[in-house]
């Protein structure tokens, strides 16, 4: 489907799931940062709590409404065909995501979402990658702190490195915030889900083309200490290596042979100890369902902390990237990343499809390879920080 025909749908961008946690607070930035002329609505179950959500927005009156459900395959299909971008909060993806994927790629519309749930990114590749691409929908997974700030991170320090070689990229994370209901949710839900997980990426490898005189690996790593940041470093169980590693397998800038490894880091070895112990704790309760319920219930899906609190969180991600003979160390930096920063990337993402100037990609793609640039320069003038903090 062209992108002429797209433009003649009623609006640019439909945020699905607006009431929830994040989604209020990326209705809230899109309405403070829409520019002029932008087209737009929000979507859910409750038309009442819609309403009641567009009056508190600012020039809330030229916002749509729409109604649709997850369990009315017919009500997502008509969301999808009056919008050129659908952005969904709505989670866990795994349960309630496909259809709103599959209305998007039967209609052409672009798709963004939250997912940190590498099965549902599987599984939503072999389904629908392929319609996606004759009819020209963007299928754009992990557009929060998942998995943005990475993506785009790696995608910003291979740039400083030199072209045509092998390159070499580790991420260290560090935070300090409390993380979404809905993130609580999808990493309980990936540990209780271990082995449809692995049967997922076994069946997307069987469907997707191999590499071609290039290779893009991400190993985990081990545990160990870095000097060059100064922190104990612990392999990330995230999805955010696998969404790095799709972007350097799609993209001949990361080079001929090209590696990234994703870590926590921890200054205190006590706390990296009881970090490794608390995930593997975690990982033994999702595996019995009272536990796993129980856990449920201490952080729902829509629940988050107060504007106070999120006014102190942080996120840092450096980055330690080599090849060539160089050697770059880059950052990216922002405020709060379980929710605050998460609208903010999330909105600009839609923002990003809907209005500027991309390279031509269909199908189930990344940020890096859907928005690199673009995407990037917007999240700095947002505020987010990309920088290169030395080299040599």
């Amino acid at each position: 489907m062209s992108r002429l025909n797209r433009s003649e749908r009623p609006y640019d961008i439909v945020l699905f799931g607006a009431t929830g946690f994040v989604g209020t607070l990326t209705a809230q930035y899109l309405a403070a940062h829409a520019p002029d002329g932008l087209r737009w609505a929000i979507a859910g179950r409750s038309e009442e709590k819609l309403q009641a959500l567009r009056e508190r927005l600012p020039g809330g009156a030229d916002v749509g409404v729409l109604r649709a459900d997850v369990a009315d395959p017919a009500s997502l299909r008509a969301l999808a065909e009056q919008a050129r971008v659908v952005a969904t909060t709505v989670g866990p993806y795994v349960t309630y995501g496909e259809e709103l994927v599959a209305a998007c790629a039967e209609t052409g519309a672009d798709y963004l979402d939250l997912t940190g749930e590498p099965e549902f990114v599987d599984r939503m590749y072999v389904r629908h990658d392929a319609r996606a691409r004759e009819t020209g929908s963007r299928l754009v997974h992990a557009c929060g702190f998942d998995s943005v700030p990475h993506d785009l991170g790696v995608y910003f320090t291979v740039r400083q490195l030199p072209q045509g070689v092998p390159l070499t990229v580790d991420g260290f994370v560090t935070a300090d915030a409390t993380f979404s209901g809905g993130t609580f949710a999808s990493a309980l839900g990936q540990f209780a889900r271990g082995r449809q997980m692995i049967a997922a990426a076994r069946d997307r490898g069987r469907h997707e083309p191999r590499l071609v005189g290039r290779r893009a690996s991400t190993p985990s790593g081990a545990p160990r200490y870095v000097w060059e940041v100064g922190s104990w470093a612990l392999p990330l169980p995230t999805i955010d290596p696998q969404i790095v590693g799709r972007s350097a397998r799609a993209l001949e800038r990361y080079g001929p042979d090209f590696r990234y490894r994703h870590y926590a880091a921890v200054r205190r070895l006590p706390i990296a100890v009881g970090g490794v112990a608390a995930v593997g704790a975690l990982f033994a309760a999702a595996q019995l369902p009272p536990a796993r319920r129980w856990l449920s219930d201490r952080l729902k899906p829509g629940d988050g902390p107060s504007a106070e609190k999120r006014a102190k969180s942080w996120f840092r991600i450096r980055f330690v990237g080599e090849g060539g003979g160089r050697q770059v160390f880059t950052e990216v930096a922002g405020g709060d990343p379980g929710y605050d920063e998460t609208a903010k990337i999330f909105a600009e993402a839609a923002l990003s499809l809907a209005f500027d100037d991309l390279p031509p990609t269909s199908g189930q793609v990344t940020t890096a390879v859907a928005m690199g640039d673009a995407l990037t320069e917007r999240l700095q003038r947002a505020g987010i920080v990309f920088r290169v903090a030395r080299s040599r």
